[in-house]
């Protein structure tokens, strides 16, 4: 099923194809993202980016947790969301005062539905947010960007992404930047 692409809080990268969105400047449509209920019809969305901004939203847990429900109403089944932010360990997430959360592939893995009920049966502690929120996303993949500082210290190719996990959880600036991609599953949903 096609849908809507929505590239939301674009800046000045504008994408062929998209709604390019944002609050500021020349988009396709000016919308605070940090306002609800957005203006898209529920389940119309097939592909969402946000490129270096979700880490500028949601300073208050109940506004974060609005623009997960509200990406969830929106995307139909299988609709893919493409995120990119700066490592939560990395100098550039530090250095803008405009970062007000943290994202990682963990604090996205609270929102599916599956993990929920996984931990639960294992009585780990993790929040199932997932199915508190009534919202489920999988997480499809997770790419991490080394940075010239791993570089320097590791100059070998490939990059060994275990070995860069590890060193990154006691070393800031390895990794600069993660993508990661959710699925929205709506069963019965098409």
């Amino acid at each position: 099923m096609q849908g809507l692409k929505l590239n939301l809080g674009c800046g000045s990268r504008h994408f062929e194809g998209f709604v390019n969105v944002d609050k500021y400047g020349d988009p396709d449509l000016k919308l605070d993202l940090e306002t609800f209920p957005w203006p898209w019809q529920d389940d119309t969305v097939s592909e969402i980016y946000l490129i270096h901004v979700l880490e500028h939203l949601g300073q208050t847990t109940e506004v974060y947790l609005s623009i997960i429900k509200e990406m969830y109403r929106i995307c139909h089944n299988g609709a893919k969301i493409r995120i990119m932010v700066p490592h939560y360990r990395h100098q550039f997430f530090f250095d803008d005062p405009t970062h007000v959360r943290a994202v990682t592939p963990m604090g996205l893995q609270l929102f599916s539905q599956e993990e929920n009920r996984q931990w639960m049966e294992a009585g780990a502690s993790n929040s199932p947010l997932g199915i508190y929120l009534n919202v489920d996303f999988e997480l499809r993949s997770t790419i991490y960007k080394p940075s010239p500082d791993w570089f320097r210290l590791h100059p070998e190719q490939p990059v060994d992404i275990d070995l860069l996990i590890r060193e990154s959880n006691i070393y800031n600036n390895l990794i600069e930047e993660i993508e990661i991609i959710l699925e929205a599953v709506k069963p019965g949903r098409s």
